[in-house]
């Protein structure tokens, strides 16, 4: 109870449940147990680092070749085009903005890959089970609507500055959409198809990832790709505890007033997000949309295929 009288008009006042003090507690258990969280520390930063250190010793301009590729393969040549000018631009903006980008993408890549590690099995289960996902859903509200801040400072006191902070708050920001939309796409699956693969003889594990999980693969990655936005969204917030890349070099412009730095971040972020956005998009479409059945039929795969004399 707190120190003011009880009024049945102002409940409220008159009444502490002692949340926060359990919040706290919480906490100082946290950190006094803090060598339980170390392993989990050095795996993801031996990730990130990895995949910082692969993407920025690849040359720039063999990076923007296997970029336009990828772009290429993924969602055409219009796309291509448009990725080759964006991450062209991207690199004139300044002489250490390609590599700022790179740091960027490495976070966002190690984000998004535990993100499908995380959300894809908890999406499956969520699209079978209706008590699962009525279960799940609320923590999927608060996950996406409560403020970076409030969970920014403890993992901050569990894991200290740095790039695994940034990794993890992102995760906590970016997952609930993939969640949402691979547990949407299992359900839009069509009843009848599955009734007829089990009429076959599928085992449930083949119904799932011969049949449910192919049909609901344009949702997934409409998943994916909202897990992408949120996660580049995160990265100035991020830049807060010392995480490296563009959202720093965007928080650091802020606090000296220096708008043109802050100009190149910020374009460089809106970059990288069209170009992830646009590929991302061009993965989520079927074959027919394509024109083509298989997805090695089309793009350069296609093109060497073609010329090779082998494409069927």
């Amino acid at each position: 109870m707190a120190d003011s009288e009880f009024s049945i008009l102002d409940p409220f006042s008159a009444v502490d449940l002692g949340i926060a003090d359990s919040a706290d507690g919480v906490k100082q258990w946290a950190i006094a147990n803090r060598g339980i969280i170390q392993p989990v520390k050095k795996f993801f930063n031996e990730m990130i680092v990895g995949i910082d250190s692969a993407l920025n010793a690849v040359p720039p301009l063999v990076m923007l070749a296997l970029l336009v590729l990828i772009a290429w393969q993924a969602a055409g040549r219009r796309v291509a085009i448009l990725v080759g000018i964006s991450m062209t631009m991207l690199g004139f903006l300044a002489p250490n903005a390609w590599g700022l980008a790179m740091t960027t993408l490495a976070i966002v890549v190690s984000a998004v890959l535990l993100c499908f590690i995380i959300g894809l099995p908890l999406g499956v289960l969520a699209g079978k089970n209706d008590r699962f996902e009525s279960a799940i859903r609320p923590v999927l509200d608060t996950m996406q609507t409560i403020p970076a801040f409030v969970y920014l400072v403890p993992v901050v006191m569990l894991i200290g500055i740095g790039n695994v902070s940034g990794v993890i708050v992102t995760i906590i920001f970016a997952l609930p959409p993939l969640v949402r939309l691979t547990s949407l796409g299992i359900r839009g699956v069509n009843a009848s198809v599955v009734e007829a693969a089990r009429a076959f003889g599928a085992s449930p594990g083949q119904i799932l990832f011969k049949v449910e999980l192919p049909l609901a693969t344009p949702t997934i990655l409409a998943g994916v790709n909202q897990t992408i936005m949120l996660s580049l969204s995160m990265v100035v917030i991020a830049s807060m505890i010392s995480v490296k890349g563009l959202g720093n070099e965007v928080l650091r412009a802020m606090g000296r007033l220096d708008a043109g730095k802050a100009l190149v971040g910020g374009l460089g972020i809106v970059i990288l997000a069209v170009v992830l956005d646009r590929i991302t998009q061009g993965m989520g479409q079927s074959g027919r949309d394509r024109g083509h059945r298989h997805w090695w039929q089309g793009g350069p795969a296609g093109a060497v295929l073609r010329l090779a004399g082998r494409n069927r």
